[in-house]
């Protein structure tokens, strides 16, 4: 027995019990999907998660009664008197292709579709299901259409795996960065401002700084080159590199200026080639590798926002590589390099903590993907070369091809197991065409390189939302916007403290004076996620020392600074 058809089945015994319990109720659809169900409903009074309980009890009775699932083929006249006064339903119903529809009858409901379910109740583990909770869904996904609730269901075979799965999600939540980026003080968004518009704080500001000298430290080291350029651009630009037709539905509307148009840019690559072809180049000048922290903007659903990870304005460590074609293997492999050091430098292991999908155009689909079957072939064979050298863990996946050129995206697993792309590595054959990009060669022939776009940490703001989930918000001291926190344990040793502070210079420190007890200020540290604390009183004065509590261990004694900062504060 499949658990997607166990699932499938439980999002019609949802139905039923709330048919029962409201029967004014109008019924969108109820699909299985990863790890359960859901069903959509439009409800006359607005449900709350206090109501699921009672249509869980509700369902768990119905599994008792050992109903049968019934597939019924009627016709689209028949359907339509079955489902009178379901308005989403009959919408289905004129949807389907025929002349016939299939319906399952399961005890005294009736509900649209295909299938498959299973044969009976019995096989539903009566506890290996649970109501996890109600959100709003526009029927079909459009936000022009009606907004429904939408009730949530987790299921599995057996109650362990369901038990498993729970605690796995209690602890997910703990890690939730949106949850975390609140507690810590990070980050916040206002509905004033607008949705999808992240405000960071002067902590979640240190993180971000942190984050983008290192990116921008290491990448000049290896030979890129730093620059700026504008955050929007004539559409022209986008038409020239095709990104207009292509993107067009995630852009934001133009803007028109002195008679020209204009648009905030999604993307920074047509920006990065004009600074190539500003003059005439030569082999000498390759590979021509220049890098941008580039603010980005790309048109968001509401519905598809999430804190950090979706947004719809974000900061791109992002870099163009032009190069001689036969010189694109081995920037590649640096490419990597530099990515899989970033990541060691995150704390983030290959194979574990993320992995590889060599993404494919689809040779048939000319109107998304560039025509050139014969560059599509040699820049996916230069791709999946690199990943079988370096013994990489990769899959593959059709049809998730940039239009230009084939790519490698670093998949990146939260706690869940839910992967996000994090980074990517695309091989591009088209934009040189497109922007006349061209170098003379050491005969003096003038010829066309290829481009690989890249990005070392991907978008800053994903990147602080995977490592605030990664590491539960106890982020590695680099990173940590408050480094350590000095506790006097009275007003009298704060000028000890403050000594200290001033000792610690190079460190980000701050001075606990809350009016509270010693127990409250040092939990209250514990819970911003502090790595050290540093307890001064008249003992530590006397041996001019601090007592020292590392996150996660607690107290480890007393010790000079000296030896605190050469055994923790250099780490």
């Amino acid at each position: 027995m499949k658990i997607e058809t166990i699932r499938h089945s439980l999002s019609h015994l949802m139905a039923y019990a709330v048919q029962e319990l409201s029967p004014s109720a109008k019924f969108g659809i109820g699909p299985a999907i990863e790890n359960g169900f859901y069903y959509d409903f439009q409800f006359e009074k607005l449900l709350a998660n206090e109501d699921l309980p009672k249509i869980e009890a509700r369902m768990r009775e119905l599994i008792k009664q050992n109903l049968a699932f019934k597939k019924k083929t009627i016709s689209k006249v028949a359907a339509k008197k079955l489902f009178k006064g379901q308005p989403y339903k009959l919408e289905l119903i004129k949807d389907l292709p025929g002349r016939t529809v299939t319906v399952y009858e399961t005890g005294s409901f009736f509900d649209l579709c295909a299938g498959p379910h299973v044969k009976s109740t019995q096989e539903i583990t009566l506890d290996g299901f649970k109501l996890a909770k109600v959100a709003g869904a526009y029927w079909k996904g459009s936000e022009k259409n009606q907004m429904l609730t939408r009730i949530y269901g987790f299921a599995f075979e057996t109650k362990k795996e369901l038990d498993d799965y729970l605690a796995m999600q209690a602890e997910a939540e703990k890690r939730d960065h949106r949850i975390l980026g609140q507690k810590l003080g990070l980050f916040i968004f206002s509905d004033l401002v607008g949705k999808g518009l992240p405000l960071f704080t002067e902590k979640g500001s240190i993180i971000r700084r942190e984050l983008e000298r290192f990116v921008i430290n290491e990448e000049i080291k290896r030979g890129y080159m730093h620059v700026y350029t504008p955050e929007l651009a004539k559409v022209a630009l986008y038409k020239t590199s095709g990104h207009y037709p292509y993107y067009k539905e995630s852009m934001y509307p133009v803007m028109k200026i002195d008679e020209e148009e204009f648009i905030l840019r999604p993307m920074t690559c047509p920006h990065h080639f004009q600074l190539y072809a500003s003059q005439p180049r030569s082999y000498k000048e390759l590979p021509f590798r220049v890098a941008e922290l580039a603010k980005q903007f790309r048109y968001e659903k509401s519905g598809e926002l999430t804190g950090l990870i979706r947004v719809r304005v974000f900061c791109l460590a992002d870099a163009h590589i032009i190069c001689q074609k036969d010189a694109a293997l081995n920037e590649i492999k640096e490419v990597f390099d530099l990515i899989e050091y970033v990541a060691q430098r995150l704390g983030l292991k290959v194979g574990v903590d993320y992995r590889y999908r060599l993404s494919l155009g689809d040779r048939k689909d000319g109107k998304k993907y560039y025509k050139d079957d014969a560059a599509w072939a040699s820049a996916e064979n230069i791709l999946r070369k690199v990943l079988v050298e370096r013994k990489s863990p990769f899959f593959e996946a059709k049809n998730e091809a940039a239009f230009y050129g084939p790519k490698i995206d670093v998949q990146m697993k939260n706690f869940s197991g839910k992967e996000e792309t994090a980074f990517t590595i695309q091989y591009d054959f088209v934009m040189p065409k497109r922007f006349k990009l061209t170098y003379v060669d050491k005969d003096g022939q003038e010829k066309e390189p290829v481009v690989i776009h890249r990005s070392s940490i991907g978008a800053i703001e994903r990147t602080i939302a995977f490592l605030l989930e990664h590491y539960a918000g106890a982020l590695p001291f680099w990173l940590s916007p408050v480094q350590v926190c000095v506790i006097p344990i009275a007003d009298r040793h704060l000028p000890y403290a403050q000594k200290i502070k001033n000792e610690l210079e190079g460190f980000r420190v701050e001075i606990s004076q809350e009016n509270e007890t010693l127990a409250k200020r040092i939990r209250e540290a514990e819970m911003q996620k502090i790595p050290y604390i540093l307890v001064v009183g008249d003992k530590e004065i006397a041996h001019n020392a601090v007592g020292v509590r590392v996150r996660g261990k607690g107290d480890v004694g007393t010790m000079t600074l000296d030896e605190f900062i050469k055994k923790y504060a250099r780490t």
